[in-house]
């Protein structure tokens, strides 16, 4: 058996999250990865997939971020050729990091929809080459779930529920696919979004809540359409932009096949939304108070509830017979942020006046700044 590419990151314990939300809080710090972001695990799967089948491995994937950098990087791992489609606009520094792992980059194109189609075009002609999913191949979810894996050895009891971002639905699916595995399907997890790149929880709002003329749940936006994925037989909601600064969870719509695991699985999937500002506000204090740990808004996202207690019990309230709760924090890391960025977000912060609105399961709580 081929040994895996990816890293066996660390578990470390948050003494001082733990404090703040009185248990025991662990983060896994997939940050860690060659790519710095937890898309190594399913992009080097693929990778060596491929390149076992053939010599000749040509990986073919459309991308505006941390999914196109971590096939470029398990490519040139494994010896293959790698072409990354991806939409004008983005930032030079980070098209540089991808030429320095050998990536043959094509730029041009509005959406991550209008490169998706120029990269299964080329895919169709290239006979060797394979089109790579961001987030919808079940390599991608297998790569992702040896997370869970590690989580299994290195903790020494069932956690309470496992927090993790959701953008198109890789990462949740390699989470869920190692539950599965581990004999953890029953543990609780909470997948959070902003607010503007939320196609998940819409999507998982369409299929648990009846729908008045077909109008997705709040917070609504003009343009949502909902179709109905007959492969796996659920409801999906595809969004007409993404209006998010958090731009690695903009996903149009969601993986169907992670929509279903999420529904039928036996513990709960639990779908938060949370404004970019708060997700800032969260970036800051991971990088400045506590951590030191300079994170994407993709992935500070996830820790919103870590800071903020009212959210959290919302959650996951205290268990009655008074047992210490236990949570995992995936930091899910990201190639795409910088000093520069973290001094706009503390701009934005501090222009910021009133309460913030955080959605959980349709409803609304008010978190003071």
């Amino acid at each position: 058996m081929t040994k895996p590419l990816w890293v066996h990151t660390p578990l470390i314990y948050s003494q001082i999250l733990s404090e703040g939300l009185d248990c025991d809080v662990y983060l896994k710090l997939d940050n860690l990865q060659p790519s710095q972001s937890f898309k190594y695990r399913g992009m080097s799967n693929v990778a060596q997939i491929a390149k076992a089948k053939s010599a000749n491995a040509h990986l073919i994937i459309a991308s505006a971020g941390n999914a196109g950098f971590a096939a470029a990087c398990a490519a040139h791992a494994v010896d293959a050729k790698c072409t990354v489609y991806l939409p004008s606009g983005l930032n030079p520094r980070f098209l540089d990091g991808l030429r320095r792992e050998g990536a043959n980059l094509i730029v041009g194109g509005k959406d991550y929809y209008e490169i998706l189609l120029k990269a299964r075009a080329a895919a169709a002609v290239d006979k060797s080459s394979i089109e790579v999913s961001a987030y919808g191949d079940p390599n991608i979810w297998q790569g992702h779930a040896s997370m869970v894996h590690e989580l299994s050895e290195d903790l020494n009891v069932k956690p309470d529920a496992i927090f993790c971002s959701v953008g198109g639905g890789g990462l949740l699916g390699g989470i869920v696919v190692g539950c599965q595995q581990t004999g953890w399907d029953d543990v609780p997890i909470v997948a959070l979004e902003t607010i503007g790149a939320d196609c998940f929880y819409h999507s998982m709002q369409a299929n648990r809540t009846p729908l008045l003329s077909d109008s997705p749940a709040p917070p609504f936006r003009e343009g949502m359409t909902t179709f109905h994925d007959e492969g796996n037989g659920v409801e999906i909601v595809r969004l007409p932009s993404i209006d998010s600064v958090a731009s690695s969870l903009g996903a149009a719509s969601p993986a169907p096949g992670v929509v279903k695991m999420a529904l039928q699985r036996e513990g709960d999937v639990s779908c938060v939304l949370v404004p970019d500002g708060l997700s800032m506000q969260t970036a800051l204090s991971f990088a400045g108070l506590d951590h030191k740990f300079l994170v994407e808004l993709a992935c500070s996202t996830t820790l919103v509830p870590a800071y903020r207690r009212t959210v959290f019990e919302t959650l996951l309230p205290p268990k009655a017979e008074g047992r210490r709760r236990t949570v995992v924090f995936i930091v899910c890391g990201g190639s795409k942020i910088s000093l520069d960025d973290m001094k706009k977000y503390q701009n934005m912060v501090e222009l910021h006046s009133g309460p913030w609105g955080v959605w959980i399961e349709g409803k609304q709580v008010e978190i003071q700044k």
